[in-house]
This record gives structure tokens, sequence and C-alpha cells, in this order.
């Protein structure tokens, strides 16, 4: 049997950091940056800075949080396209280890996309490093097409 090939990505790399750019401030502000789209995955990073870390050294946990849902909506779009009104429904975060104060990794993937529902896991990693650092777990609404 013949192998299908890939499906596309509905978004691109450019055209999701030109979303952050524009649509989501807060997420440009906190340097985060798409490195790779695929359907149904993406990858994105945050530019480690001094601002991030909490007491005890460590990245603060809402910064990593919003790393994941940032990343699982390009994993949403990456599937529909510029369906700007897709909306966390519910995130949920498992701490492993204290990542480093240096940038982070964040892969994400779908788990399920339905008519209504998507749900996706994102894996969080201080760059260069092997060890989770975080995973999480989210559902998007997916508005009417």
């Amino acid at each position: 049997m013949a192998k299908k090939p890939a499906a596309k990505a509905k978004i691109t790399v450019g055209q999701f950091n030109a979303l952050i750019k524009r649509d989501l401030i807060l997420a440009d502000e906190f340097g985060m940056r798409a490195e790779k789209i695929g359907a149904g995955s993406a990858t994105l990073r945050i530019k480690f800075a001094q601002n991030q870390v909490r007491p005890g050294g460590t990245i603060a946990g809402p910064v990593m949080m919003a790393l994941a849902d940032v990343t699982l909506y390009a994993v949403v779009l990456s599937l529909l396209g510029q369906a700007e009104l897709a909306v966390t429904t519910s995130l949920n975060v498992n701490f492993l280890k204290k990542p480093r104060p240096i940038d982070l990794l964040c892969h994400g993937r779908i788990l399920k996309l339905g008519k209504r529902l998507a749900v996706g896991e994102c894996s969080l990693y201080s760059d260069g490093e092997d060890d989770l650092v975080a995973h999480v777990t989210g559902t998007y609404s997916i508005p009417p097409r």
C-alpha cells in the first residue's frame, strides 16, 4: 500500500509569528516565536529574560503556561487555518523539573480534532536539555466554520 503524503499545515511559521506580533501582544512581549509548524504540531521558543524568574531562581509557572497555551493555539491553527476565535477551554499543567534560566522550547501536538473541540498536549524543555520540565494538556473550543 502506498504511503499517504503528509498533510500541509494551514498556517506557516511566518504567518503565525506575524499573528503573535499583531494580535498576541503579551506573547510578543514575552519573546515567543514559532520555530516549526506542521499539520497538527508546532514548536515554539520563549527567549529567556530575567523578569521571567520567580523566587527560588526558576522560570515562573505563568510564563510556562502561556508558552504552552500559545503553542496549542499554533497546533489548532495548523489544522484550521486563521480561526482567531478558537479559544482555550481548559489547560492542565504538570510541573516536573525546575527549568534552568535559559530559553524554553515547547513541542505541541494534536491528540484529537473534533467538530467543536480540539485536544492537544505540550512538552516543555530547557533549551539544549533532554529532561521534561513540564507536561501540559489543553482543550480549545473551535468556532463554527
